[in-house]
C-alpha cells in the first residue's frame, strides 16, 4: 500500500500544470447593509449614548456631584 506512495506523489502526470481554477471574486460584505459612513455615525451615536449613560450612573450613585 505504501510502496508506491512516493512514486505516485512524484508523478508529474498527477498534477496538471495547465489546469487553471476559476475562482469567483468574493462578494462585498456590508455589515447590516450599511455603508462605511453609516457605520461611523452608528458608532459615534453608540459612543455618545454610552458616555451619557455612564455619566448618569455616576450622578445617580453619588460618586460625582454637580
Amino acid at each position: 500500500m505504501f510502496d508506491d506512495l512516493r512514486e505516485q506523489a512524484s508523478d508529474t502526470a498527477y498534477f496538471d500544470e495547465e489546469e487553471i481554477f476559476d475562482v469567483p471574486a468574493a462578494p462585498q460584505r456590508h455589515f447590516l447593509g450599511m455603508s462605511p459612513a453609516q457605520k461611523l455615525i452608528v458608532a459615534l451615536l453608540l459612543l455618545f449614548i454610552t458616555c451619557l449613560l455612564s455619566a448618569f450612573c455616576l450622578l445617580a450613585t453619588g460618586s460625582v456631584v454637580l
